[in-house]
Formats: C-alpha cells, structure tokens, sequence
C-alpha cells in the first residue's frame, strides 16, 4: 500500500523530472538499441493517411513526434507534453520546425486548448505516468473522430516473468546507472523501473481500453531485446 502511494505521488512529479533530464535525454535513449525504430514501427501500425489531424501525447523531445512524420510527412501534427524543458528541446530541432507544440497534460488535452476530432492519436511512454488512467483514457476517446485509431507506445511486464527479469536487470545495470551519471540529481530512472512494473499486463490493458469504449483491440510486439516488454497498443473508435 505504501509503495502504490508513493508510486501515485511520483507520478504527479514526473514533469518536473522530465524538465531536469531534457538536456541529457537523447543521449540516453540513443544508447538503447532500436528505441527509434520500434516508435516508427508503432507509428507504422497507426495507417496514417495524408492531410489527417494527428495527436502525439507525450511527444517529450520530439523521438515519437519525428517517427510520426517519417511514416506519414503530410499530416497536421500537434505534439503535447506537460514539460517545458522536454518541448523546448522538441521545438528546438528544424525537421520538427512545421509541427505546433503545445504545454500541457495528456491526462486533459482540452484544457490547453487542444480539440478534436482527431484521426489518430499516439501515445508513447505516457498512459503508465498518467495519476488516473481511467480519466485519461475516456477523455482521449473523445478526443477521436469516430473510427479513429489510437496507439499506445508502452512497457507492459507484468503478464511474463521473463519479461520482467529482463526488464529489470536492464534497469539495474544500464538505465539506472546511465541516469546517475547523466542526471545524477534525478529519480526520474528509478521511478521508470518502478512504474513498469506496476504497470497493466497486456490482457488487463486491452480490458481497459473495451471498457472505455474502445474497440478493434489488440496489441502487437516490438522486436529485440524488448520483445515482450514494449507494445503497441492498438485500438479505434467506435464508427
């Protein structure tokens, strides 16, 4: 009980530490190894067509934001991100230069005044570091148009023990210590570790997402040493 309270009060830090991390965070994602083609895979699974209105939750630097446009250049872009160090860094980069940014929190788009209807939103890393995913999830499916589609780029652990060996032991060994001496002020790595493992299983997240309304669910797998442990999420609105 301690652990899931502390675990819901680290969530509510997470912009500030991303704001801490933002000039070393490239860096450090650079170092894992198809981290960029998986969010292009994820961004593939999407079927993005020119001219729609896309939505990238959580955009940070920009890493998912650029896959978007790499599959799909010819679609109305806006990415969101509760950090403004991380968003600075994102609209700091020319290839994102036609891309509108915008500060605020996934868990309300609206309230920073972005509105739908949407074709499709991505989410990448975020829905796991949102304090009610619930909420965030019936609002987003507002957010789409109907038939629109939807992908959540996400760690997901808890169903495979194997998995989670892995994940963890990547942690202790890589992540974690690349954060100290990156960021050594920062918990931000630590929480990560944590937060994955507390995070749905796949079966209870594609749950979720029907019993928010969602439908056409399922979930497809990265390749790697990240085979069952990132996903694509994938899932519409109802037509």
């Amino acid at each position: 009980m301690a652990d899931a309270l502390a675990l819901s009060q680290a969530k509510h830090q997470v912009p500030d530490d991303f704001d801490e991390v933002a000039g070393s965070y490239d860096r450090l994602v650079g170092m894992n190894p198809g981290y960029h083609r998986h969010l292009r895979l994820s961004a593939e699974r999407l079927e993005l067509q020119p001219q729609e209105r896309v939505l990238d939750l959580c955009c940070g630097t920009g890493a998912s934001t650029r896959a978007l446009l790499k599959v799909q250049p010819e679609i109305e872009l806006i990415g969101l991100d509760a950090s403004a160090g991380m968003l600075a860094r994102a609209r700091a980069k020319p290839d994102l230069a036609g891309v509108r940014f915008v500060e605020g929190n996934a868990m309300d788009p609206a309230a920073s005044g972005v509105q739908g209807p949407f074709a499709a939103i991505s989410m990448a890393y975020g829905i796991r570091n949102v304090p009610d995913p619930d909420l965030c999830l019936t609002r987003l499916r507002s957010l789409l148009a109907p038939g629109g589609r939807i992908c959540f780029h996400e760690y997901s652990v808890a169903d495979s023990w194997r998995a989670k060996l892995i994940w963890n032991f990547v942690c202790f060994g890589i992540i974690i210590p690349g954060g100290l001496l990156t960021s050594p002020r920062s918990g931000i790595y630590r929480y990560l570790r944590r937060s994955v493992n507390a995070f749905d299983g796949v079966k209870a997240f594609e749950a979720r997402l029907r019993e928010h309304g969602f439908v056409n669910v399922r979930t497809e797998r990265m390749d790697g040493w990240q085979r069952g442990i990132v996903h694509s999420f994938l899932a519409e609105a109802p037509g």
